[in-house]
């Protein structure tokens, strides 16, 4: 049996922590409705900004500029094709790397081009820079040089000369941002083991106007497009804070296993495999030199050459 004291002294801390409950608030409690929550942490333009992670202690990663994260193949030569009705876009693991200078580190990080096209014209070039963390087998995203001619304002990028637009103008830069510049840090752009609800800056360039952010909305999804049916497939939903774009279902993306983006938004994968470049003499893929034989007994189907 309880004392007398015993019970009085457990009233007045239930009541205590009442008090103390109604003081700081409840802990389902909404971000934006608790002002001090978010305190010291940067938002860039959405009121759930602190509720995406933003630190990945990349201080732990060593990282590889070649590797397998199941939906993000980062293997030179590696391309996918994915196109809509009007619009096409190709995208392709480049043999060129690119060296990061962030913290007092120099970070080797692969270069994947993206190639957009409407209407048969070429209208954006980006080269993206990507390392996997050998801990994590996560991905992250370092920035990207990106060049855009406008199809209405410049007719697209001159065919013959892709420095310069069709009406002479030279591409418009923007969207362009690199880690270590103007305090950029490198967002993530595929877990290395996917959770749903999972929500993660990709892009962390508040000066660059470069904040996207991703969010796991499902897994384990099957998907068919133009290339083939796949299953355990995950969906992601972007939004962008500096474009106030805060609500999900806006810029919807699928990635498959051992695939890789299938989907974006109107985009669906109608190629995809192998083209001519082959980098097997990389200092850092010793043992991340997986063949086609590896990769079809993990995930059922080959990677095929165009």
């Amino acid at each position: 049996m309880y004392s007398k004291k015993m019970l009085m002294s457990t009233v007045s801390v239930l009541g205590l922590v009442f008090v103390l409950s109604l003081c700081i608030g409840l802990p389902d409690a909404n971000a934006e409705d608790e002002p001090g929550l978010c305190e010291g942490l940067p938002t860039f333009g959405c009121p759930d900004d602190c509720e995406f992670t933003q630190d990945f202690r990349l201080e732990d990663c060593k990282f590889k500029t070649r590797g397998i994260n199941p939906f993000f193949i980062l293997k030179p030569g590696y391309q996918v094709v994915l196109e809509s009705e009007d619009e096409k876009s190709v995208e392709t693991v480049l043999c060129d790397a690119k060296w990061i200078h962030i913290d007092g580190r120099r970070i080797e990080t692969r270069v994947v081009e993206e190639r957009a096209f409407e209407d048969d014209k070429l209208v954006e070039i980006s080269r993206n820079y990507f390392a996997i963390c050998k801990k994590t087998n996560a991905v992250y995203y370092f920035g990207e040089f990106s060049q855009d001619c406008d199809l209405e304002e410049t007719g697209g990028f001159n065919p013959e000369n892709e420095s310069l637009c069709a009406n002479g103008d030279e591409p418009d830069p923007a969207g362009s941002w690199e880690a270590g510049v103007d305090d950029a840090m490198p967002g993530l752009i595929m877990p290395g083991t996917p959770l749903d609800g999972a929500r993660y800056f990709q892009e962390i360039a508040e000066e660059q106007e470069a904040v996207d952010r991703g969010e796991i909305t499902a897994l384990g999804l099957d998907v068919k497009v133009p290339a083939g049916h796949f299953s355990g497939c995950i969906e992601i939903n972007d939004t962008n804070p500096s474009e106030g774009v805060c609500d999900l279902g806006e810029d919807v993306k699928k990635y498959c296993p051992g695939i890789g983006l299938v989907q974006d938004q109107e985009l669906v994968l109608v190629e995809y495999g192998f083209v001519g470049c082959d980098d097997d003499d990389d200092d850092d893929d010793d043992d991340d030199d997986d063949d086609d034989d590896k990769w079809r007994k993990k995930w059922g189907h080959y990677h095929r050459r165009f």
